[in-house]
């Protein structure tokens, strides 16, 4: 017996068996929506820290969900450092800000350590001109 009624009794009450139903399915609802909702503020945070450090060279912040709309996953497009020869110090300048941006969350994934590492190769070869310049003025 629990609560004084039998496993029998319950059974074969519909009023006490659709309460239950009733019962577990607001459950089930509550914990997808606070489910939905700490997904969604989790992947937001991490993708607002892109935005924020990417200033005009980020895009728009999008969310992906799952087929039952669970927040999964998410993404800021970033317009990577073309390198200019003729102006290598907007290239590196270009290129720490995408660096700043892929690194900016608390917890950055493998595709931002992917896009950090591109922007920083940009980088480097920007710093190359800008000192083979340099070297060409002085001499």
């Amino acid at each position: 017996m629990v609560s004084g009624v039998s496993a029998i009794s319950f059974a074969s009450n519909p009023v006490m068996r659709a309460q239950a139903v009733q019962s577990y399915q607001e459950q089930r609802n509550e914990a997808r929506q606070a489910l939905i909702d700490k997904n969604y503020h989790d992947i937001f945070m991490h993708e607002s820290a892109h935005k924020a450090a990417g200033g005009p060279l980020a895009g728009a912040i999008v969310i992906e969900t799952n087929e039952d709309g669970i927040p999964v996953g998410g993404h800021v497009a970033i317009m990577m450092p073309v390198l200019n020869p003729e102006n290598p110090q907007k290239t590196i300048d270009d290129a720490n800000t995408v660096v700043r941006a892929a690194m900016a969350p608390a917890d950055p994934s493998g595709q931002d350590f992917r896009v950090a590492a591109q922007a920083r190769n940009i980088r480097a070869e920007a710093e190359g001109i800008k000192q083979k310049k340099k070297l060409n003025y002085l001499a």
